[in-house]
């Protein structure tokens, strides 16, 4: 399916900008940008009760994070939560990145809503991100009262990057014996570090005229980890962990014209075959990244939108009050 107008006009203002491709920017000026272009055309702003910055604890040093709790959550009953991990190669974005995101699930799914600010390579390589992630899910777990949440009814949600991070932690959670984790859901995630030979999607829209590139891949993959042998590591690449039974009910979300769509849905497909509950679908007329352009990408916000359903649909099913 070709490109839909508003997709098309979104990439005719990016090429007429006339900068240089994400992979050849200073890393400071590559930041600067995907904050500042999240913030201009992401979704409006939703209202919630409150939005709160804290930090903790995480191997290494710390991270922060941000709590958006939904309007009327004071005077209900324990909410589920949805820790929401954000994209961008491992290497870009942060909470203001994402605040968007952020704020369209907490008023649309009714959950509170905890954005997770992991520190970025390559000041920071993998597996810290991994670990930082873990010990954010484990301290909302840990401080479930504290944040009126229900321990039993706790999501990861994650786009691109983020989508990585989200599944990893369901891996993780398995591995380790908790904390539980009772929905995972995936925006095109990247899910398979190994090559671009494995999926056609790569070849097919990784040129550089759909916004993500092969070239910004390797970019990325260059900055996120310390050598290749890490490349097919389930923390990495979790397509490779060799059982996904037992694994949270998943969505995953999909762009027809991203590099990544084959693989996530390969994902999607490897998940229902381990017997997980999936539901999938792509948004055939759209790009990569289009839920951070929400505001300028109609698309996005429909991805959005029906992320936020699943969610609320899922979370809310059984209630704890």
């Amino acid at each position: 399916m070709p490109l839909d107008q508003p997709t098309t006009a979104f990439l005719d203002l990016l090429r007429s900008a006339g900068g240089k491709p994400l992979y050849e920017l200073p890393l400071a000026e590559a930041r600067a940008n995907m904050v500042g272009g999240s913030l201009q055309l992401g979704a409006p702003a939703e209202p919630v009760e409150s939005v709160v910055d804290r930090r903790i604890d995480v191997p290494g040093g710390t991270i922060g994070l941000r709590i958006h709790s939904p309007v009327g959550a004071a005077a209900g009953g324990l909410l589920p939560a949805v820790l929401q991990y954000h994209g961008g190669g491992f290497v870009l974005g942060n909470l203001d990145s994402h605040e968007s995101i952020a704020r369209f699930y907490c008023a649309h799914a009714g959950a509170v809503v905890v954005s997770v600010d992991y520190n970025l390579a390559p000041e920071h390589r993998f597996p810290a991100q991994v670990e930082e992630s873990y010990a954010a899910l484990r301290w909302v777990a840990d401080h479930a009262s504290e944040l009126h949440v229900d321990p039993a009814r706790v999501a990861v949600a994650g786009d691109s990057a983020g989508g990585n991070l989200a599944t990893v932690m369901c891996l993780l959670s398995k591995a380790r014996g908790g904390p539980r984790i009772a929905a995972q859901a995936l925006l095109y995630p990247v899910v398979d570090f190994r090559s671009h030979d494995l999926y056609a999607s790569h070849q097919e829209f990784g040129d550089g005229n759909y916004f993500l590139s092969i070239k910004d891949m390797d970019w990325f993959r260059s900055l996120y980890f310390a050598d290749a042998t890490q490349h097919a590591d389930p923390s990495a690449s979790p397509i490779t962990a060799t059982d996904l039974s037992g694994l949270p009910p998943a969505l995953v979300a999909t762009a027809g014209c991203d590099p990544l769509r084959d693989e996530g849905r390969a994902y999607a497909d490897r998940l229902a075959a381990a017997g997980v509950p999936v539901e999938y679908r792509c948004f055939d007329s759209t790009i990569h990244a289009c839920a951070s352009f929400a505001g300028a990408i109609p698309a996005g916000r429909e991805m959005l939108a029906f992320v936020a359903d699943w969610l609320r649909r899922t979370m809310h099913a059984t209630r704890k009050l």
